[in-house]
């Protein structure tokens, strides 16, 4: 069996109100514009996640909102600003065979990294920017079995690709 991973940073985020917390920073209009043609794109290429994990930040509730899937998603606050070994621990926990994760930087970029076994070949790959998002597949039945670099890429897309087409 294949079990397949979309792991994206959330779409870009607004500084327009200096002193606000950062787990409650809004998107801002690019953002806004972005999370929607990346759940475009997903539906377009048929990747339809059967469940989201999602760092409970205001962004990426946002970006989850504006993909438009119908998913159920999980907003945890464990997932804010997390490190590979605790998206890792997370994704083991996940139920259904196409899971959707969104998180933040410098975490997300490194645990795409980490977890395929050859990385893309795109030119924004190693720096993830906003609404980077990796599709990914890995062999087994159940995500408790999935580690670094068992990930086959399938897909690779940043938002500036999609909103200049």
């Amino acid at each position: 069996m294949t079990l397949r991973l979309i792991l994206m940073r959330h779409a870009k985020s607004s500084w327009d109100t200096p002193r606000q917390d950062d787990h409650s920073r809004p998107l801002n209009g690019r953002g806004r514009r972005s999370a929607e043609a990346l759940g475009e794109w997903l539906r377009s290429k048929g990747y339809q996640s059967n469940a989201a994990l999602s760092s409970d930040a205001e962004r990426t509730r946002e970006t989850f909102a504006r993909l438009e899937l119908d998913c159920p998603v999980r907003f945890t606050p464990a997932l804010y600003l997390a490190d590979t070994g605790t998206m890792l621990e997370r994704l083991r926990q996940a139920e259904g065979r196409c899971v959707l994760m969104i998180g933040h930087n410098p975490g997300i970029g490194a645990f795409a990294a980490r977890l395929v076994a050859c990385p893309p070949t795109h030119p924004r790959f190693d720096d993830y920017p906003t609404g980077a998002t990796l599709v990914a597949d890995f062999a087994g039945d159940d995500w408790s079995e999935v580690g670094y670099g068992t990930g086959a890429v399938v897909d690779f897309v940043v938002p500036r690709a999609l909103l200049s087409e």
